[in-house]
């Protein structure tokens, strides 16, 4: 399921992510590195593809000291970047299939997880880039925060009447490749590009409603090619999580919110959808 060395380079990204967020930025960008020379090695990235994007994590790492018109630049340079990495639209990336045509259960649909290199490395250039990103930090509101769980809880039971999930009480075997690639990678990038960036940055500009949901719409616009329902829910999955951020001010709280949403699905329901 997770052949070696492959899983050294996603092992490496693990690591490097959790020393980031563990405010040890030298020893998490080490271990970037060293990553992404395995991935070379391997042929998991190409030389063209390492080589840009070892470009915009330098020109990152330069964006807060440029002058403002330059600033603005790199910022759009930025995003674009994050949002194609996001959508794989980035080419020269061979990601790792670990899970093919796999069942999560009998009423779900067969579905395939890959361990993505590319989506991850947005975190790492937003980070460099937004020395914000993890949040401002302060109190956390959470009696709010506690009752985010109802309108979450209720998008899975709404899916459930509408038939596209059935209840399903059971674990996979490989619930833990899932749980680790979910949480360290997907929901990582996917919260430090809408809540960490875009989110934020609007607030500072506009009312923290309308980054929320500015935020969410944008969030559940990247979820349409899996169907104009699915970027329903995710754009009302990504209020809730734009109000955690809001709420607790620290991208780990928006973060551990998505991932408990999604693993609460594979757990309780099927997954991805129900069998028909």
């Amino acid at each position: 399921m997770l052949p070696l060395p492959e899983a050294l380079i996603w092992g490496a990204m693990a690591l490097a992510t959790l020393c980031c967020f563990a405010h040890q930025p030298k020893p998490g960008f080490t271990l970037l590195g060293m990553a992404l020379l395995l991935a070379l090695w391997l042929e998991r990235i190409t030389p063209t593809a390492l080589l840009v994007t070892l470009a915009v994590l330098l020109l990152a790492w330069r964006l807060p000291s440029l002058p403002k018109q330059g600033r603005i630049l790199a910022w759009v340079a930025l995003q674009v970047w994050a949002v194609a990495l996001t959508l794989h639209l980035v080419p020269g990336f061979n990601n790792l299939k670990v899970l093919d045509q796999a069942l999560a259960g009998p009423d779900s649909i067969p579905f395939n997880m890959y361990l993505n290199l590319d989506k991850p490395l947005l975190f790492f250039g937003l980070l460099l880039a937004c020395p914000t990103l993890l949040g401002q930090g302060g109190t956390i509101r959470w009696r709010p925060l506690a009752l985010l769980i109802l309108p979450l809880g209720a998008l899975l039971v709404i899916a459930w009447q509408l038939g596209a999930l059935k209840p399903e009480v059971a674990l996979p075997n490989w619930w833990w490749l899932f749980a680790l690639n979910n949480l360290l990678f997907t929901c990582v990038a996917e919260e430090a590009l809408f809540r960490g960036v875009i989110q934020q940055r609007l607030a500072d500009r506009s009312r923290p409603w309308i980054a929320i949901v500015v935020g969410a719409l944008l969030f559940g616009a990247i979820h349409l090619p899996g169907g104009p329902l699915l970027a329903l829910f995710a754009t009302l999955a990504g209020c809730c999580y734009g109000l955690a951020f809001q709420l607790s001010r620290r991208l780990t709280v928006a973060i551990l919110i998505h991932f408990a949403f999604n693993f609460a699905h594979l757990a309780l329901f099927t997954y991805p959808l129900a069998h028909h």
